[in-house]
């Protein structure tokens, strides 16, 4: 009963349209690569009728229909899916576009953010909660808990022995955009036993080349995207990284984005595959 006024209580927080009986949402639009993850890890995919841009795991999730990227929704194109409810995870927008559907009458509930294991717990707990499948979504978090916590002792490393890591986001005109402090990459650098290259920023920011040269990366780390502007090649070509320990010894590591950023089910594995890309088989 505790645990049940506990859960209640979150979605109540979260703003969640509980005025409706849960299986009452069966056509559902899920904006955002962890929430439609999360949905589908619950058994909950046949309730979706689109997704957004990012939202390509599983492979079933890839199949539906697109309604725009996260971050540049219309509200337009979202409800021309005919959805009954709308699930996002934080950060969705733009906020008029938000509002618009909030005005349409759709239920839209917020699923929190954040980038480590209680954050990606209260997901699970808040899309299991919208979707009437509080038990289940118990059962996954205590599941991925427990996976998670393993990956996190295998990759746990002295910080002297840590990799400094520089994790870029774009190279578009040449320009090296990193990963600061407080970044998803940030923490997943953490988690797998690495140093973040480079501070004194927040977020996302394009870096000089001196900014690089002091950082010395010993490895470097970008999304698997099909984007030609994070190619091997041109990192290999940049004159800032072209200096660098990481492209001297050839330590480019690419990996698959939702996977590594999307702290959801599967960042345990994400964990599992920078520690082992970065490091090898711990001794």
């Amino acid at each position: 009963m505790a645990r049940r006024r506990t859960i209640m209580a979150l979605a109540a927080l979260l703003g969640f349209a509980l005025a409706a009986k849960a299986e009452d949402y069966q056509r559902i639009v899920s904006i955002g690569g962890d929430v439609t993850e999360i949905v589908f890890a619950l058994g909950q995919g046949g309730r979706l009728v689109a997704r957004d841009t990012t939202s390509t795991y599983p492979p079933e999730a890839a199949r539906l229909p697109d309604a725009g990227y996260i971050r540049a929704l219309s509200a337009e194109g979202v409800l021309s899916t005919h959805p009954d409810a709308v699930l996002a995870s934080e950060g969705a927008g733009p906020p008029e576009q938000i509002d618009a559907l909030k005005a349409s009458g759709i239920p839209v509930a917020t699923v929190p953010g954040g980038h480590d294991g209680p954050a990606i717990l209260a997901k699970i707990v808040a899309v299991g909660t919208f979707l009437g499948q509080q038990q289940a979504a118990e059962a996954l978090a205590s599941r991925v808990k427990a996976d998670l916590d393993a990956a996190l002792q295998a990759a746990a490393r002295p910080e002297e022995k840590r990799l400094r890591v520089l994790f870029i986001l774009s190279l578009a005109g040449g320009k090296v955009v990193a990963a600061g402090e407080g970044s998803s990459a940030a923490a997943i650098l953490d988690m797998a036993g690495a140093r973040n290259a480079v501070s004194g920023f927040n977020g996302f920011k394009a870096v000089t080349a001196e900014a690089i040269f002091e950082a010395r990366p010993d490895a470097i780390l970008v999304m698997e995207r099909g984007d030609p502007a994070a190619g091997l090649e041109d990192i290999a070509n940049n004159p800032a990284l072209a200096a660098t320990p990481a492209v001297k010894s050839g330590r480019i590591i690419r990996m698959d984005g939702l996977t590594l950023l999307g702290f959801g089910p599967r960042t345990a594995d994400a964990v599992r595959a920078l520690s082992s890309a970065l490091y090898g088989a711990k001794p």
